[in-house]
């Protein structure tokens, strides 16, 4: 006689940044389908701007959790969107005091099992309180997390891939940020190997095993969890604003523009903009330019970008001050590169979409998610000068290596390669999360 289980009701909390909600959003409408119940729980800044498509409105519930205000922290700036700079260390110490109205969740909503970020080790101390399993989930790269980890676990050890390693200038400058307490004294390294050694025997990482399994494999030995790939979890396009960038790419012939973007974080100083304004247009091929800048400096596009770059590139190029449709860009055939920060989620897109990668990381895991990038072979590197600067020349030669030029060619062969994989693959690896969640809660078949 066939069996069933309850439905199994998950709480999931992600750090403030939409970067890190985008998966976990994808991975609560995949469990959505499989009798599971899942909370997705932010600031309400952040759940604003979320939409849950009808057909998971039943099964996929939005919670609001509310972090504190701190002076010059007000509730708008409880995301990383937008967020100045210099505020950052302050939100992670609002968000470290939100633990009293996280239990309050916990026990008006009585989970099954939390999934929290990889910045947050104070939500598994309260969930425990309750008496349920934590289960940490990190939208890094395998790779990248297995070499910071590496580092932490094993120091004076050689990282045994040598295709991941770190300039100079990145090794110093990520060093720093990682070592950086917010007033709550707590580093981001430390953050990361206590929300480790909280999860419960599990780690869920967004990748996939054909992609980066002897990382995943290595990872699994440095921590001694199982490391459940949950899938690339890359949402599909879809109609949104933008409808104009969309026209003009209607217009340009099919591989040859590429796409800029530096994330929804990260804010190019002037130095970098103007570096890459000027490779843009020594690389003499299309494009479409997000540009962001921090919302208290009030700057103008045009006085941001070089004297008369916009007027002398508007035949070829298309620059956007702030938000543009991502995906949909990058899934249009005309799109031929993808000139990226290196975020993972990034880098998970273009593969899915076949476009090859110019990267250009800027900070955090960004580097290390480059090196990653160049050994699976879908992208090449804009490599800096010794001071860390990026250089026009250098990124306008990277630009027409990736995108034109015959030398190329096994680039682009490459990333179509894998974007055939990921879609060919499904949603095959939910089936191990799926069952990693269903033994973690004793969730057994029968009168379970």
């Amino acid at each position: 006689m066939a069996t069933t289980r309850r439905t199994i009701r998950v709480l999931m909390l992600p750090w403030l940044a939409h970067g890190h909600i985008g998966p976990f959003l994808e991975l609560a409408k995949r469990l959505s389908k499989r009798n599971f119940h899942i909370f997705l729980c932010s600031s309400p800044v952040n759940l604003t701007s979320i939409k849950i498509p009808q057909e998971y409105c039943s099964t996929v519930e939005l919670v609001e959790l509310h972090v504190p205000s701190l002076p010059g922290l007000p509730p708008q700036y409880h995301t990383t969107r937008g967020l100045p700079p210099h505020l950052m260390l302050k939100l992670k110490m609002a968000f470290d005091m939100a633990g009293p109205n996280l239990s309050d969740i916990i026990a008006n909503r009585q989970p099954d099992l939390l999934i929290f970020d990889y910045l947050l080790p104070w939500a598994p101390e309260v969930v425990r309180s309750h008496g349920i399993p934590a289960v940490n989930f990190s939208s890094v790269a395998a790779g990248t997390s297995s070499y910071v980890l590496h580092s932490i676990k094993r120091p004076g050890d050689e990282y045994p891939f040598k295709a991941i390693r770190l300039q100079d200038h990145w090794m110093a400058k990520y060093t720093n940020q990682m070592e950086q307490s917010s007033e709550s004294g707590m580093n981001d390294t430390e953050r990361v190997v206590r929300c480790i050694d909280h999860s419960s025997g599990l780690i869920f990482l967004k990748t996939f095993r054909e992609l980066e399994g002897k990382y995943i494999d290595y990872l699994s030995d440095l921590l001694g969890k199982k490391v459940v790939p949950v899938g690339p979890l890359v949402q599909d396009p879809v109609q949104e604003d933008g409808n104009h960038i969309i026209e003009w790419l209607d217009k340009k012939e099919r591989s040859s523009t590429i796409f800029v973007s530096f994330g929804t974080e990260y804010f190019l100083t002037e130095k970098e903009r103007e570096e890459i304004a000027y490779g843009l247009e020594l690389s003499n091929v299309n494009f479409i330019w997000a540009v962001k800048f921090p919302a208290e400096e009030h700057i103008e596009l045009e006085e941001a970008l070089p004297e008369g770059f916009l007027e002398r590139v508007r035949d070829k190029g298309l620059v956007i001050e702030g938000w543009a449709p991502q995906a949909r860009i990058l899934a249009h055939p005309s799109v031929s590169g993808f000139a990226s920060h290196c975020g993972w989620s990034s880098v998970m897109e273009s593969m899915k979409f076949g476009v090859p990668i110019i990267a250009m990381p800027m900070h955090l895991d960004q580097p290390l998610n480059a090196r990653l990038v160049e050994d699976v072979g879908v992208g090449l590197e804009v490599m800096r000068n010794e001071r860390g600067e990026l250089e026009r020349k250098e990124v306008a030669k990277v630009i027409r290596v990736v995108v034109v030029e015959e030398g190329g060619e096994c680039v682009r062969n490459k990333v179509r390669e894998v974007s055939i994989g990921i879609r060919n693959k499904g949603d095959e690896e939910i089936d191990e999360v799926e069952d990693a969640i269903v033994k973690l809660c004793g969730a057994a078949t029968g009168s379970f």
